[in-house]
């Protein structure tokens, strides 16, 4: 390719949210491994990588006034939004998906065992990343918020207790990486959330709100990831 700069598969989801479509058509995870550059990730799956940009291109070159540039937001408004909208979703559906996954390993169960295995994966999920949102909104997001502050009033930033941010950064990206492990599993055994034909509207309705629950936990990631924790990383350089 002839791109100057090899931007990774986050760097073009994070200046145009509309390519992680494509991303996702090709099973390329555009979140916890959002550090791959087009020609890795071409590789690993085995597509050519001029057509895959060309796809890109061809999103980009598209005018579309309705695009949200979170990479223009201020990390504060960032953090806001990730938890009023993110984070919300995920404790308002958590309750919900476990009540029927429950439901649906009592019902179809003995024809369908693989429903025990996703519901395991997702009471797993789901206790991790109530411990893993709460982690960000006590200590990784308020001392983001700090520094922003300090930045602002042109003040000295106190050394907090983990020392570098990267340190909870690091810990919250590995975090993800396990999420994404666990949401690729559940995709693998529900056959991408196609329902089998003996599917009551429970089981069908279930699969919707997993697929969707993967969704917004992508654009969750991506969110923090590639935007986020860059931003919270490149200020606190400036302090030092």
């Amino acid at each position: 390719m002839n791109t100057v700069k090899q931007l990774t598969v986050g760097e073009y989801v994070a200046n145009d949210f509309r390519t992680a479509a494509i991303f996702s058509k090709y099973g390329i995870d555009f979140c916890c491994k959002g550090n791959r550059t087009l020609e890795e990730v071409c590789d690993k799956k085995n597509l050519n990588p001029t057509d895959l940009e060309r796809e890109i291109q061809t999103v980009l070159e598209t005018k579309n006034d309705n695009a949200i540039d979170f990479k223009s937001w201020s990390s504060t408004l960032l953090i806001d939004y990730i938890i009023e909208k993110h984070h919300s979703y995920v404790e308002d559906k958590s309750p919900v998906l476990l009540q029927f996954l429950d439901k649906l390993c009592k019902v179809h169960g003995d024809r369908h065992p693989e429903l025990f295995e996703i519901d395991s994966l997702f009471k797993l999920s789901a206790g991790a990343l109530a411990q893993h949102m709460k982690k960000e909104e006590l200590i990784l997001f308020p001392y983001i918020k700090k520094m922003v502050i300090a930045q602002k009033e042109n003040q000295p930033i106190q050394q907090s207790h983990f020392g570098s941010v990267e340190n909870p950064i690091a810990m919250m990206k590995q975090e993800h990486e396990s999420e994404g492990v666990i949401y690729a599993k559940i995709a693998e055994l529900s056959n991408n959330y196609t329902t089998p034909e003996d599917a009551c509207n429970t089981y069908k309705v279930t699969f919707s709100m997993l697929q969707e629950f993967e969704l917004d936990l992508h654009k969750h990631i991506h969110l923090e990831n590639n935007i986020l924790f860059p931003k919270a990383i490149a200020l606190q350089e400036q302090f030092q």
